[in-house]
Formats: structure tokens, sequence, C-alpha cells
């Protein structure tokens, strides 16, 4: 069975991942930092029959991204690595003139360091296998100005570099930063909470991510919509 770690895996996009990966038979690390509901999150792919190994804790903590990795050598290996945990850094978001630093460096320190920490960690795991990939989980906020979002789009854009340079350095895996596009998520509510327009489903941006997994085109950025909605193109330029 294929392996697979997602982190932020309790809600949203990293629960309909994991339900889309164990019901193609992946094995899973899951990850999140509330235990009830990550642990109910597990209980809810028993139906699929695959392993799931269900470890709460922050990553953050270099600690726990090890036991993340070890979990996965348990399972036999590692195919799959979805960065997917994510902080606003602000909540609800604020312009950068009100933007506690404090606040910021949070974002950084879970959407950017954790995220290369878990990389790092992962990377003999992932070497080993024939299909081994990262995904970075972006944001349109990466590459536009939205007034109040510059903290955790700088942020996201610094993951996008990491995942560039990532997969120039590692040409033998795939490494992909994916803006799922909107999404109607408890982040999204924390960050914009007297926003009621209609958002889609995270369930909604899972097809593009499989495709990516599924046709396996060049380590890049992709936008999920467009991976749904039409044919796998060249990945999206990052300017230097």
């Amino acid at each position: 069975m294929p392996v697979a770690i997602i982190t932020g895996a309790s809600k949203g996009l990293g629960r309909a991942l994991a339900g889309a990966l164990a019901g193609r038979g992946w094995d899973l690390v899951l990850d999140a930092r509330t235990a009830p509901v990550l642990e109910e999150t597990a209980r809810g792919l028993d139906a699929y029959g695959t392993k799931v190994v269900a470890l709460p804790g922050d990553v953050t903590d270099a600690g726990h991204r090890a036991e993340l990795v070890a979990a996965a050598r348990d399972l036999g290996g590692l195919d799959l690595l979805v960065n997917n945990a994510s902080a606003l850094g602000a909540e609800p978001l604020v312009r950068l003139e009100e933007l506690d630093l404090a606040g910021l460096r949070a974002a950084l320190e879970t959407n950017v360091v954790a995220a290369l920490g878990l990389v790092q960690e992962a990377l003999p795991l992932l070497r080993e296998s024939s299909v081994g990939a990262v995904v970075a989980v972006s944001s349109d906020a990466a590459g536009e100005a939205y007034e109040t979002w510059g903290g955790y789009g700088a942020s996201k854009a610094a993951l996008d570099r990491l995942a560039a340079v990532l997969g120039v350095e590692e040409p033998g895996l795939r490494v992909w930063a994916v803006d799922p596009g909107d999404m109607r998520t408890d982040l999204y509510a924390a960050a914009v909470p007297d926003d009621d327009s209609g958002r889609p489903e995270p369930s909604t941006a899972v097809p593009g991510f499989l495709r990516l997994l599924d046709e396996r085109p060049a380590s890049g950025r992709y936008s999920a919509p467009s991976l749904t909605e039409g044919l796998v193109e060249a990945p999206v330029e990052v300017a230097r």
C-alpha cells in the first residue's frame, strides 16, 4: 500500500484529501493539533480498511515531526507528504500596520519553517519511493495582493519558493505547490468571519490534487481548480 503523511488533517482540505486517498487504498499518517477532532476523522476512515495512524501534535515541534515520519516508516515507507497545516498570524486578519509581529512569526514558523523541517525529516523515505512526492498547500494570497492577507500571503509565498527550489534540488521527486482555490473552511472563517459569501466545500479541490498524483506532471506550482476543469498544463512560473 502507498503511504502518505497529511498535516492539518482533522478538518477541511486535509480531511477531504485523507478520505480520497483512503478510498484509493492509501495508508495514512494524519496530524492535527486537536486530538478529539483528529481521532474522529481517523475513525471515519475505518470503512476503507486501510491503516490510519492519527498523531495529534504541533508541526512546529521537531519531536512531533520525527514521530510522523517514524509512523510512516512503520507502515512501510513514505510516498507522499502533504504540508497542509497552516496558521493565519492574526484572527481575524488585519492590515499590515496592525499585524502583531509575534503573529507573523507564528505564521512563518508553521507555514514555512515547520514545513521545511518535515520535508527534511521525510526526505530519506521519500527518496526510497519510486513515486515520492511533496505537496505544499499554497494560496492565491501568495501571488495576489489582497488587503489584510499580507502576513499569511507572505508565508505562503515563502512556502512556494521552498517548493520550487526543492523541486530543482530533488529531481527524483515530484514537488508541487498547489493553490486549492476558494474553500469553505474554518481557517477562512477565522480569517474573515463576516464573509458569508457562498464558497465551495474543500472536497471540490480534491480532484485537482488526485490528478497530480495520477499524471505526475513536472514539479512546479499548480491551481487545483484549473487541474479539475482542464488538462494538466505546464506549471505556473513563480517570479524570481
